[in-house]
């Protein structure tokens, strides 16, 4: 495989294999829109392409570097119509594949979908090889291994509705006793799967909970159900700290899980003062981890998850607000400092 540098200004993005992206949807494509309307070079690869090269110098020192198979990426417009977004068939085009040095990108996205199994994890710690050589990873390969979508609420509990992480059966069923109406989500799902709604006259309430901690074996998160989610679930888009658009998400008929992968609906939306005076409280935290691209979940005020690995919604924002949210973010991403605030 021939060897390249990345041209100036490009940027890499590591993602499932493009041709499971639904550019209609898909905020990864949005954004890699973005940079090349900004005039730069896309490059994508898979976490699987991605390797780092050990060496030894002319002095006898030892060396090391990230490096990816990685592909340049030409995407055709896509515009929004009447009946939503347009798109072109072929949508995208690909060059030859080269292994290139992730320190030559000006922004290297791990944009992978979870689940955050050992292969991803993996990933992690090569873009962090990366990083250690001045390359700009969004979001950090250290805050995505450290802040789990579901954990990393917690640190704003007081934001949250009442909730606990157990693996043990009794302290489960104990907090449905005293809430009632729960809902249970295990800590490594994605799009609302596995997420149960139960309460303390479920009859079978034990077997359940033996089958969603893998019979004591796995933590799960338990909630006091919140009513207020039949009226929607907010999506809040933040970059660099800023909320910069939002989209809310309503529930179809029957299903309490608003989630546009299970058949939510979605709808244009404003932030409230006190949406607002949370992500203020998030804002700092987030910039000193790294964490430049999140989405925040929100019911009725309430914090439900923290989204770092790959958030979507640009698209629902975009269609329904008319907020050109993927080139503001690029553009935020461009006016940063070479070392970059999401490196602080």
């Amino acid at each position: 495989m021939s060897h390249a540098s990345a041209p100036a200004g490009a940027q890499l993005f590591v993602i499932d294999p493009i041709e499971r992206l639904k550019p209609s949807k898909d905020s990864s494509v949005a954004l890699m829109e973005a940079v090349q309307r900004s005039g730069a070079q896309v490059w994508i690869c898979t976490p699987g392409d991605l390797c780092a090269l050990g060496s030894r110098d002319g002095t006898g020192r030892d060396g090391h570097s990230a490096w990816a198979q990685a592909m340049p990426l030409q995407l055709q417009p896509i515009s929004v119509g009447p009946d939503g977004w347009q798109v072109a068939s072929p949508w995208f085009e690909t060059g030859p594949a080269q292994l290139v040095p992730l320190q030559g990108f000006a922004a290297v996205w791990i944009r992978k979908d979870p689940p955050v199994d050992e292969a991803y994890l993996y990933a992690t710690h090569l873009l962090e090889i990366a990083e250690r050589q001045g390359a700009r990873v969004i979001n950090r390969p250290a805050a995505l291994r450290a802040w789990n979508e579901k954990l990393g609420a917690l640190r704003f509990s007081h934001w949250m509705a009442p909730s606990l992480v157990s693996s043990r059966v009794e302290q489960l069923r104990g907090f449905a006793a005293e809430h009632r109406e729960v809902v249970l989500k295990p800590l490594g799902g994605r799009a609302g799967q596995g997420v149960v709604f139960a309460s303390s006259a479920t009859p079978g309430l034990g077997a359940l909970l033996e089958l969603v901690t893998g019979q004591e074996q796995l933590p799960v998160m338990i909630q006091a159900f919140l009513p207020g989610v039949r009226s929607g679930d907010k999506r809040i888009l933040l970059v660099d700290g800023e909320p910069l658009g939002a989209v809310n998400r309503v529930p179809k008929g029957g299903e309490f899980r608003s989630n546009l992968a299970v058949g939510g609906s979605p709808e244009a939306t404003d932030l409230s003062d006190t949406e607002r005076r949370l992500c203020a409280e998030l804002a700092p935290v987030l910039r000193a981890e790294g964490l430049f691209f999140v989405g925040i979940d929100v019911i009725d005020g309430r914090l439900s998850e923290i989204n770092v690995t790959s958030p979507t919604g640009i698209r629902e924002v975009e269609r329904l607000s008319d907020i050109p949210l993927a080139d503001q973010t690029i553009a935020r991403l461009a006016s940063l400092p070479a070392t970059g605030s999401i490196q602080s």
